[in-house]
């Protein structure tokens, strides 16, 4: 699969090693350039593509949003229309800035960017593990206590999508509900960087 990520902070990073250990090509672009870029693919091989905002999200059949929130209103919607779009923010209002709706909590910070990409299918994914934790816990389908990861969306084939390429790299996946449900699995929420299996994960959910 070609994936896109936007965003080369320390999950759009690891997230980029693991894509391509697991087979995908995979264009990465920040806010700097491509040419910001080349040391850090270089190792990963020719799977790994420097790029812009705009190749990223035209290339990416699925594409990471691995961005501060504040950040979510400059993204291409044209580009983005009709893909899966997986979110791995958190709001922070000392990074980010006030955002009212998410202040009064009027809606989550997903929400917003699925208003802001109407007409993408945006999941929420990889927001709950700290990226040291993505980079080595991983481990093969099957495998006793393998970490479960929570996940929220509105269209089920989206997630189904996602739930795939996050096996390839060695999590499973819980479906937490809508969107709106990412207030219950974002910082400060008990499945907030647990290192829990599936039945476990789903028991604090429903707790």
């Amino acid at each position: 699969m070609k994936i896109g990520i936007i965003g080369a902070g320390q999950i759009g990073r690891t997230l980029t090693a693991l894509l391509v250990r697991a087979g995908h090509d995979v264009w990465v672009a920040n806010s700097r350039g491509p040419g910001s870029l080349t040391g850090l693919l270089a190792p990963l091989g020719a799977h790994a593509h420097a790029a812009t905002v705009a190749d990223a999200a035209r290339t990416g059949e699925l594409v990471v949003v691995s961005v501060p929130v504040r950040a979510y209103r400059d993204l291409p919607a044209d580009l983005l229309a009709g893909k899966v779009v997986i979110d791995t923010g958190n709001y922070d209002p000392e990074r980010d800035g006030p955002i009212p709706e998410l202040d009064e909590g009027r809606t989550t910070g997903t929400e917003l960017l699925a208003a802001l990409l109407p007409d993408s299918r945006v999941v929420k994914m990889f927001n709950t593990i700290f990226y040291e934790h993505l980079r080595d816990q991983g481990r093969p389908a099957d495998s006793p206590g393998r970490r479960a990861l929570p996940m929220t969306g509105d269209d089920p084939e989206a997630k189904a999508t996602v739930a795939a390429v996050v096996d390839r790299i060695g999590f499973d996946t819980v479906d937490a509900g809508p969107l709106k449900a990412s207030q219950h699995i974002g910082r400060g929420t008990a499945a907030f960087d647990v290192r829990l299996d599936a039945d476990q994960l789903r028991a604090v959910l429903e707790s």
